[in-house]
C-alpha cells in the first residue's frame, strides 16, 4: 500500500494508520499469507524477478521487523533518560538503511519506492540478495549466508566480519531455521494463493 500523491504533494499524514497490522501468527507462513494475501503476490513477483524464494524473503522480514511496516531502531538516550539519536537509519519491513536504499532506488526501484510498502521491501531483498550472489557467490538457496551478507554488507561478508559477532551468526542461523520451516509450510498451502483468475476458487485453481 503506497501513500497517495495528490497535486504534487506527498500525503504522508495517516499512512501509518493504514498500514497492515503485523500478522498474529508469525511462525506459520500460511497464516501470514492468509492474513495478507497480497504479500504472497509481492514475494512471488520478487522471486520471479531476482531469484530469492518467498520463504527466505519472509524469514528476513520476520527477523528484521516482525512484519511492522514503519519500525525504526529505538533511540539511544543521553544521560540515561533524554531521547537521543537512533543507532542507524534502518526503517520499514526490510530495515533497509538510507545509503543502500538509495542505491536500490537508483538501480531498480523508483522515486516513489517505500520501505514501508511490502512490494518494495520484498523487491529490495530480492535485489540485494541477487547482488550478494554476484559479488560473493553465495547461493540464493542459502538463507544463512545471504543474511550474513545482508547484515554485514557484501564487503563485510567477504572480509568475514561476522565471525567476530556471535549474535549476528546466531541471528543468521535463526533466519535459516525460519526459512526452512516457512518452506515446508508454504508447500502445503501455496495453492490457496495462486487463485488469480476471476472464476478460480481454491482448491480448483490452475497450475
Amino acid at each position: 500500500m503506497k501513500c497517495l500523491v495528490l497535486s504534487g504533494v506527498l500525503l504522508l499524514g495517516g499512512c501509518a494508520a493504514f498500514a497492515p497490522a503485523p500478522p498474529a501468527h508469525q511462525d506459520n507462513l500460511c497464516d501470514v499469507f492468509r492474513q495478507q494475501p497480497d504479500w504472497y503476490d509481492a514475494t512471488r513477483a520478487s522471486y520471479e524477478k531476482w531469484g530469492t524464494p518467498p520463504w527466505t524473503q519472509m524469514a528476513f522480514i520476520k527477523r528484521e521487523s516482525s512484519f511492522r511496516s514503519h519500525v525504526r531502531p529505538p533511540r539511544t538516550t543521553l544521560l540515561g533518560f533524554i531521547p537521543w539519536t537512533r543507532p542507524s537509519s534502518a526503517y520499514g519491513y526490510a530495515q533497509a538503511q538510507d545509503p543502500v536504499w538509495g542505491e536500490y532506488t537508483d538501480d531498480a526501484g523508483g522515486l516513489f519506492s517505500s520501505r514501508s510498502d511490502m512490494d518494495d521491501a520484498t523487491d529490495f531483498i530480492g535485489w540485494y540478495n541477487a547482488r550478494t550472489q554476484r559479488m560473493t557467490g553465495v547461493s540464493l538457496a542459502n538463507p544463512e549466508h545471504l543474511y550474513l551478507a545482508y547484515h554485514e554488507g557484501q564487503g563485510g561478508y567477504q572480509r568475514g566480519s561476522y565471525r567476530a559477532k556471535p549474535a549476528v551468526m546466531r541471528a543468521a542461523r535463526e533466519v535459516a531455521t525460519t526459512a526452512s520451516r516457512y518452506r515446508g509450510q508454504l508447500a502445503a498451502c501455496e495453492a490457496e494463493f495462486r487463485c488469480d483468475g476471476f472464476f478460480e476458487v481454491w482448491p480448483f485453481c490452475r497450475g
